[in-house]
């Protein structure tokens, strides 16, 4: 079957799309591809995250019902990869579902990623 659509940008609502996207940065390695007072955009070989601010953002709860979506990570290294993202504001919950095949952790305004080797 033919593709419908191309993916290009994955959206991230929050309240200060900046430090945000440096944290994403620090994560990806990507390069900021348009940036204003409201939103951020990194990207690298057609594909984009961006961080966009709204007013009264709440961040989702973990666990919980309001849990929406969340980004995954391959890394070589997760426990080098928690320690480094937990310096640069990133938190680790205490649930921890998967039995050790990942480890999730919580951006610095509250989205869930998980790491995997």
């Amino acid at each position: 079957m033919p593709a419908l659509a191309q993916l290009t940008t994955v959206v991230l609502d929050c309240a200060d799309p900046g430090p945000l996207a440096e944290f994403y940065r620090a994560v990806t390695g990507w390069k900021v591809t348009s940036s204003d007072d409201d939103s951020v955009y990194l990207g690298e070989n057609g594909v984009q995250l961006a961080f966009v601010r709204v007013p009264g953002y709440r961040p989702p709860a973990w666990p919980g019902p309001d849990k929406q979506a969340h980004l995954d990570f391959h890394v070589e290294d997760v426990a080098l990869a928690v320690e480094q993202l937990l310096e640069l504001g990133a938190t680790k919950p205490d649930f921890q579902p998967g039995e050790g095949q990942w480890t999730v952790l919580a951006d610095p305004q509250g989205h869930l990623l998980c790491l995997s080797e």
